[in-house]
């Protein structure tokens, strides 16, 4: 597939106009979540955030905290598909191999939320 000549122009604007905003929206992260608490009246995960790092690592939790709560859904309807199988041996094959499969997600998703801390920490701390 060849790309039009005005679409790297395009690209090339987009870049331009985008990383500057970017960049100063990183100095602002702490202005504009004390402003959101303010604002609202109340305190929530993101608005504790002092820092563009901590709020990128509160996102990334709340992510993984979601990614979670989809894996044990996935469990639950792999042992629901599993147990109205009725003897239907590709049926049971496809509930197990979906209760499977989301384990496997799940401890992923809980070892990528072990990692992600205890880097944080390392450096929080000033080890690393």
């Amino acid at each position: 597939m060849k790309f039009k000549p005005w679409l790297k122009y395009l690209a090339g604007v987009i870049a331009g106009l985008v990383l500057p905003i970017l960049v100063f929206a990183q100095n602002q992260v702490q202005t504009g979540l004390s402003g959101i608490q303010q604002s609202f009246g109340f305190s929530s995960p993101l608005t504790g955030a002092t820092t563009a790092s901590q709020f990128a690592i509160q996102i990334i939790n709340i992510m993984l905290m979601f990614s979670g709560i989809v894996a044990v859904f996935f469990i639950i309807i792999g042992g629901y598909q599993y147990l109205t199988s009725g003897g239907n041996a590709e049926s049971a094959e496809a509930g197990r191999k979906t209760v499977t499969n989301a384990i496997i997600g799940l401890v992923i998703i809980i070892l990528s939320y072990v990692v992600i801390n205890v880097i944080v920490n390392l450096v929080g701390n000033g080890l690393v």
